[in-house]
């Protein structure tokens, strides 16, 4: 055996003398241990100086002879350190113009039995290298259940840095591209949807394993989009809004994230509709926004709105033109129709997008419960307005651009951002509730009346009836009344009581 003589062949670089000698000792005792690390190295060397795309049917060769020995198990260190050199010529695969992913089939193929040490640093590196090409890679699903996401290290979890720039984790980019590979709707220029095959059950299983990384990562930005991907994919729109909003949030500028939130609603729904509405008043380059525009002009054909429908369809030929791209089908059908020739387009739909903005805006805060409270005081120069929940949440907040013309005793909806200062509250969503519901700081009141004349003001029962009103409604003593009151706090008494607010009725003797 002349494991110490391959050594020395092979650090002076001598390795053809260094393969002729290996080869030698492993013919006359194949099954020994030693002989097949010796000629293992060997081919490691060989790998390593042949690890370009150049010498790819070289590097290959090896890397097959190095798979023909069949290593124990326990034979890591090899298969660890090879994991560096097969890990750069797959780097250099992926970085061609035109990635050959028969050569990187060929290199998962022929590793697929090797012994690495999971985790590891070398495992790693192994998973970036596949990744580098995973956008097109028919197998990158099957290598990545091979790989196993179960064996990225703590370190993995971290963003890296390079150069000053700072990327995601290595564990993000490989859970969005198992993702982007479940399911990666994808449109053209020319308007054709392109989808790759879904496999539902596949999803299925994943997600559970998406849903344990947003849990334990919620600072990484995109697992809850894809994880609304999956699910719009798997058609289970009831749980993606849930699944979006903490994305949606965070990503609230960019127009894509509402025109994919408008995916989950039905064509019907004025939810897609202000979705898409949303996306459009986001600035963005037109180019980007051609599909958007088409999706929203086709509800407005549908609800007869042609002028409009007309301002949408112009904008998008006109960005097709300029960038010389086909105009699809349904918008020459379009654009042959009667209507389309008598209808004068507007300069843009601006007006038509803030009317609906609101509704839009308000599905980022599902997740917050509404609360109901009652207007107390308005301030219409400020558009201010002190409102009453309870004798525990009171306060006042703007309602410009949010409501019209509220007055008192309104019963509202109201979405509170966090906690108030100083009693000022910041409203998240807020509308005026039409139907009957019960409201703790509102009640009917009915009863006689008891004047204290020398203030002029009076109760009925313990609802106090201010001075303007009593003035107003020529209220007189023991007069059979009804009304409405809410719940005020009496600063001068330092206590919680009940105001007038209407009498509806002034009843007869």
């Amino acid at each position: 055996m002349s494991f110490k003589e391959v050594k020395e062949l092979r650090k002076s670089g001598n390795l053809n003398e260094a393969l002729a000698l290996a080869q030698q000792d492993l013919e006359n005792d194949p099954t020994n241990i030693w002989n097949k690390r010796s000629i293992s190295w060997v081919y490691y060397d060989y790998m390593k100086v042949n690890a370009t795309l150049e010498r790819y049917s070289i590097f290959k060769e090896y890397l097959e002879k190095l798979k023909v020995l069949d290593l124990p198990s326990d034979e890591q260190m090899i298969y660890d350190t090879c994991s560096y050199q097969i890990g750069k010529i797959l780097f250099s695969i992926g970085s061609l113009e035109t990635v050959d992913y028969g050569k990187i089939d060929e290199i998962f193929e022929l590793i697929r039995n090797f012994h690495f040490s999971k985790p590891s640093e070398s495992y790693t590196f192994l998973l970036k290298a596949f990744h580098k090409s995973y956008k097109n890679w028919q197998n990158y699903l099957k290598f990545a259940d091979w790989w196993d996401f179960d064996n990225l290290r703590p370190e993995d979890y971290l963003s890296e840095e390079y150069n000053g720039n700072k990327s995601m984790s290595v564990a993000e980019q490989a859970y969005i591209a198992y993702s982007k590979r479940l399911e990666v709707p994808t449109v053209d220029y020319d308007g054709d949807p392109r989808h790759f095959l879904i496999d539902t059950q596949q999803i299925q299983s994943f997600l559970p394993k998406l849903d344990a990384l947003i849990e334990s990562h919620p600072e990484y930005q995109y697992p809850p989009y894809f994880k609304a991907k999956l699910l719009l994919a798997l058609g289970d729109n009831k749980n993606v809004l849930s699944a979006f909003i903490p994305f949606a949030k965070k990503k609230r500028n960019d127009f894509w994230v509402w025109e994919l939130m408008s995916e989950v609603f039905p064509n019907d729904d004025e939810r897609k509709f202000a979705c898409l509405c949303k996306a459009l008043s986001l600035k963005t380059q037109e180019g980007f926004l051609i599909n958007t525009r088409q999706k929203l002009a086709e509800l407005l054909i549908k609800q007869g709105k042609y002028q409009e429908a007309k301002t949408e369809i112009e904008k998008i030929k006109a960005a097709r033109n300029d960038n010389s791209w086909k105009i699809p089908n349904q918008i020459v059908s379009w654009s042959e129709q009667p209507w389309y020739s008598t209808i004068q387009s507007l300069t843009n739909n601006s007006e038509l997008y803030r009317n609906h903005l609101s509704i839009a805006e308000e599905l980022l805060y599902t997740d917050i419960p509404e609360e109901i409270v009652a207007v107390e005081f308005v301030n219409s120069n400020k558009q201010m307005l002190n409102f009453v929940k309870d004798k525990d949440k009171h306060g006042f907040f703007s309602y410009k651009g949010m409501i019209n013309n509220p007055k008192i005793g309104d019963v509202l909806r109201v979405r509170f951002m966090g906690e108030a200062s100083e009693d000022f509250h910041k409203v998240l969503s807020l509308k005026k509730v039409d139907e009957i519901v019960d409201c703790s700081a509102l009640k009917v009141f009915k009863g006689k009346s008891r004047l204290i004349i020398s203030a002029g003001i009076a109760f009925v029962d313990h609802v106090f009836i201010g001075k303007d009103m009593v003035l107003n409604m020529g209220l007189i003593e023991d007069q059979e009344l009804t009304g409405k009151a809410i719940l005020s706090f009496n600063k001068t008494k330092n206590e919680w009581g009940w105001k007038a607010i209407e009498i509806d009725k002034v009843l007869s003797e």
